[in-house]
């Protein structure tokens, strides 16, 4: 595993670089589409490479409870079982878990909580996260961590942070005793700084991780409720905070405007089911913002979704007969929205390699802010 910079963009904090993998390379800006259960809803995995994905996400929560991470181990891990030989990040679990806030019960052990699936009770600690990520074979894996929900007064913000430190030490713990692991390749384990809205909290739990030297860091708990400006200011805080020499991961953020400041901020890697979560109900993005496919003013429209947009959706259907899908609640829907919408996410970061590289992201983010505001 090794990351190095490429570049940086003289007039903002951007960075093009290079992850390596033991299953190939990671070109940094980068958006990982999320395939939950193992699967990016609506779309195949060779339709994902042809897209340009280097990288997916999927959820150790969900495959914990099914089909199980043993079995998937058993069957050879997570590549070989999704037929995906590319890079995969996983995350701890620990977001599902509190998202699930009436079936679950904290302590500073782990999480004891019932799945939603059948109401089966179950306990997640660091520990079994990590054998869970390790079994599971993903070239990065993240430690356990609590997500403080917002708002949260400062103390509790506080007991949480501090909850999430005490976590990633014993994350640490056992992921280099290798409880669990597979003969599957090289892993990193990114550490995760929490804290809420209150920078001075944000500040502590990354200055903390820092001494723990992961390999990579993750801003969590942002794009949970707060308004932009401040979660625009976590992320600034925390960036400022962490190595140059590491990648840098946001962690469930959001719409192509949000990655375009954040990697102007000094992000290099972004998850977030927007973009296929929007394509199944009909909400489609494109370079002049975003539209509702639904909307009774498409049912005579005989244009593309987006006129500057090369995509084979884009290029095929007109907006009339995706509507005509949306409202018929035909599968096709689904799967048409869905490479739209992931085309114009994967797309927009090769636009913004670009620009990094060619030293112009500056002029990149006016152009794209200006074309979003005229929708």
């Amino acid at each position: 595993m090794r990351f190095e910079i490429i570049t940086s963009d003289p007039g903002t904090q951007a960075r093009l670089g290079n992850i390596a993998t033991a299953h190939g390379e990671i070109t940094t800006p980068v958006f990982m589409p999320v395939g939950t259960a193992g699967t990016v809803k609506a779309v195949t995995q060779q339709e994902l490479k042809a897209l340009g994905a280097e990288i997916i996400l999927s959820n150790t929560y969900h495959l914990y409870l099914r089909p199980g991470h043993q079995l998937i181990g058993d069957l050879g891990g997570l590549h070989r079982f999704i037929a995906w030989d590319r890079p995969i990040l996983t995350d701890s679990g620990g977001y599902q878990v509190f998202s699930h806030s009436e079936l679950r019960r904290v302590t500073d052990e782990g999480v004891a909580f019932r799945s939603h699936l059948d109401g089966s009770a179950h306990f997640l600690s660091p520990e079994k996260a990590i054998e869970i990520q390790q079994v599971l074979g993903a070239d990065i894996i993240m430690a356990f961590d609590e997500c403080t929900p917002y708002p949260a007064d400062f103390l509790i913000a506080r007991d949480s942070m501090e909850r999430t430190l005490r976590w990633a030490v014993r994350s640490k713990r056992a992921f280099e005793s290798g409880v669990g692991k597979t003969p599957t390749g090289d892993q990193w384990l990114f550490g995760i700084g929490q804290g809420s809205i209150y920078p001075e909290l944000r500040h502590e739990c990354l200055s903390r991780l820092l001494d723990n030297e992961f390999p990579g860091y993750a801003i969590g708990g942002l794009s949970v409720g707060e308004p932009k400006p401040i979660m625009l200011s976590m992320v600034a805080e925390s960036t400022r905070l962490l190595p140059a020499n590491k990648p840098r991961y946001l962690m469930g953020v959001g719409t192509p405007l949000d990655l375009v400041e954040c990697i102007a901020l000094g992000v290099d890697m972004f998850d977030c089911v927007m973009p296929t979560r929007h394509a199944r109900n009909g909400w489609l993005f494109t370079s002049s913002g975003h539209i509702s496919i639904k909307n009774a003013r498409f049912a005579r429209d005989d244009r593309p979704v987006d006129e500057a947009c090369s995509c084979q959706v884009c290029s095929n259907y007109s907006r009339a007969y995706l509507r005509h899908l949306s409202l018929s609640k035909e599968i096709l829907s689904a799967i048409l929205n869905t490479h739209h919408n992931l085309y114009f996410y994967l797309d927009t970061l090769r636009q913004i390699r670009d620009a990094i590289a060619s030293h112009r992201f500056l002029n990149f983010i006016a152009e794209f802010k200006a074309k979003q505001e005229i929708g």
